[in-house]
This record gives C-alpha cells, structure tokens and sequence, in this order.
C-alpha cells in the first residue's frame, strides 16, 4: 500500500477518534436528558476505534496515535520510515476535527468552550489529581493499551476480530482513567482540543505526549520478549 493512502487512513482515523470521542463529551454530555453520561463518553471512544480499524486499519494498520506509532516501532511491529509520516498525520486530522468540533459546538447560544475534553492534571484535573498520580495514570493505561494491540494482532490471536478487543480496551481505559486526567493515551487527541481551550491546557499538554509515549515505548520492549516466538 503507497504512503499517501497509509497516511491518509491515519488521517481519517485520528479525525474520527477525536471528533466522536471528544464530541459526545463535549455535545451529547452537555445534555444530562440524553443520558449519554460518563459510560456514553468512555464507549464512544471505544467505538471510534472499533469502527476505524475495520473501515481502514487494513490500510494504515490502524494506529490513530502517535504512541501506538511508536509503541510498535518499539516492539518492532512499525517500519521506522512510517513513523513521521504517521503523527504528523494524526496530529493533523486531530487539531482538523477539534477545529470542527469548536466550529459546531459554538452554532448554540451562549456556548462556552471550557475545558473543551482536554485532558489535565492538578486543578485541570476532573477529580483535582496530581501530576504524579496523572503521570502514572498515563503511562500505565497506555503500557496496557499497547499490550492489547500487539497482542491482539500477534500470530496465534483471532483473525479479523483485533478491532473488538481494542475498542473494548479503550473503553476501559476510559472507565478507569477519565476522573484523573479526563483519558488521553493519545497524544493527538490530547492536542487538538487543548489548542482550542488555551491556556494552562495547552501549558500541560507536554504531560499528554510524554507519559503516553514513555507507557507505549515500555510495552513495545515487554511485547517483544512476551512474543519472542513470532517471526
């Protein structure tokens, strides 16, 4: 598959995870009587994933995150050469779908962006946690996210039904990790909705590329010891 195609199915991918994870959040639950709620928004990011890694994952394989891209490149599943390619893509379709997200969300009256689904530690944090504890938080989910994909699409593993358990994952994580930093795993998630909210969010966006990429790089090493066997 030539690059183009491979960097524009990251692009779409990423463009998805970000507009639908963070528009239920940040539109559907605004609105407590649609009942989406906390459950709706962790299931909608899963979802995004799910239904991006059968629509082009065959393409691109299916990283829409700049830590997986290199999560794998560290567990050796990703050719060095893609890399740059591949988060210059996400981070692209991520800041182009928050553009659009702010666009929609600002047609209602009286709208105020807020945090606008950033993620945050300290007083940005939703349940007011420390750096360390976000830090940790981080690094851990996303070291777990990694163990998933690669396992997942590792041989021996269920062909064609990898995009389930990753969706499901995701959601998970979002379960486990909104209170403490509002869930970023994704350092392309994290900045496109961080450059519309300004400020402080965008001053502790540094902790949102760092702690996901330090989780993923660890389990990349771990997997290639778990999956010493494969070819």
């Amino acid at each position: 598959m030539d690059m183009t195609r491979r960097v524009g199915a990251e692009f779409f991918g990423t463009f998805w995870l970000t507009f639908g994870g963070c528009g239920s959040a940040v539109l559907a639950a605004a609105f407590p009587a649609l009942g989406i709620g906390f459950l709706g928004v962790a299931l909608a990011f899963g979802l995004t994933v799910l239904t991006m890694a059968y629509a082009v994952g065959h393409i691109s394989g299916g990283h829409f995150n700049p830590a997986v891209t290199i999560g794998l490149w560290a567990g050796k599943r990703c050719r060095a050469g893609d890399v740059i390619p591949y988060i210059v893509a996400q981070v692209v379709g991520a800041i182009i779908a928050a553009a659009v997200l702010y666009w929609i969300a600002s047609g209602k009256p009286g709208w105020m962006p807020g945090g606008f689904a950033s993620n945050g530690y300290g007083e940005l944090s939703p349940g007011k946690y420390n750096l360390m504890s976000c830090l940790v938080m981080e690094v851990v989910m996303t070291f777990f996210f990694l163990v998933i994909i690669i396992g997942c699409t590792s041989k021996g593993a269920a062909v064609g039904f990898a995009g389930i358990p990753i969706g499901l994952g995701l959601t998970l994580i979002h379960l486990v990790s909104i209170p403490v930093t509002n869930t970023s795993v994704n350092p392309a998630r994290s900045t496109g909705p961080a450059l519309f909210a300004g400020g402080e969010y965008v001053s502790q966006l540094w902790l949102f590329w760092v702690a996901p990429i330090v989780g993923a790089v660890i389990a990349g090493l771990v997997s290639q010891w778990l999956h010493a066997d494969e070819p």
